[in-house]
């Protein structure tokens, strides 16, 4: 009689990233799909017009990825068409990341908040970067032109659902956090760069930014 052949232990295999989002997320409802539109209709348009913050995202050339705070004014991305978007670069710090990314790779994509509105708003397209008067239209604002201007041509646009700033209770006065249990941020920036000096006070700090608006 043969002797029986050994066989190896099955090898447990960890489960791959596929495999956990296919575990615990059910399939988008067609609703959420549907709304993704291509355009930026007159719903986008309104939202638009009484944001006065947006994030942009961009990244670079091998896909490493930024974002940026940008903000003003309500509409101060101003919307020239169903398919154009322009957004004012105002003084900065001058590391110009994002615009950095734009010269190598140009899609972007810009998540809009409205105080007080617990939907965003999110917009992806590709851009060009072009002179602040090369559009013909007046962009100044705090009284000062833009360095350059952001040219976003849309490709899609949806309204995300409420869920994180409900979570996050981001517009409710009762979470806002008191400053003084911070460390003060010229203490932050001493720190990070290693300055043997100490930086001017917050309220001195805050009172030289605003003069740079």
């Amino acid at each position: 009689m043969q002797s029986p052949v050994a066989t190896e232990p099955a090898v447990a295999t960890e489960p791959t990233d596929a495999d956990v989002l296919s575990a615990a997320y059910r399939d988008p409802s067609r609703l959420v799909v549907d709304k993704v539109i291509d355009r930026v209709d007159v719903h986008c348009r309104a939202f638009i017009e009484l944001s006065p913050f947006a994030v942009l995202s961009t990244a670079d050339a091998e896909g490493f990825p930024e974002v940026s705070p940008r903000g003003g004014d309500p509409g101060f991305v101003r919307v020239l068409d169903e398919h154009r978007l322009v957004l004012p670069d105002r003084q900065g710090n001058n590391r110009v990341d994002s615009l950095h990314n734009l010269v190598a790779n140009p899609r972007a994509a810009l998540l809009f908040f409205v105080p007080g509105a617990e939907e965003t708003l999110k917009v992806f397209g590709t851009t060009t970067i072009v002179d602040a008067e090369a559009l013909g239209i007046d962009l100044t604002e705090f009284g000062r032109a833009p360095k350059s201007v952001v040219l976003l041509s849309v490709t899609r646009a949806y309204f995300q659902c409420g869920k994180a700033v409900m979570r996050s209770g981001l517009w409710d006065p009762s979470k806002q956090v008191d400053r003084s249990t911070m460390t003060p941020f010229g203490q932050v920036l001493k720190d990070h760069c290693r300055l043997e000096t100490p930086l001017p006070d917050d309220a001195t700090i805050r009172a030289d930014l605003a003069l740079e608006l």
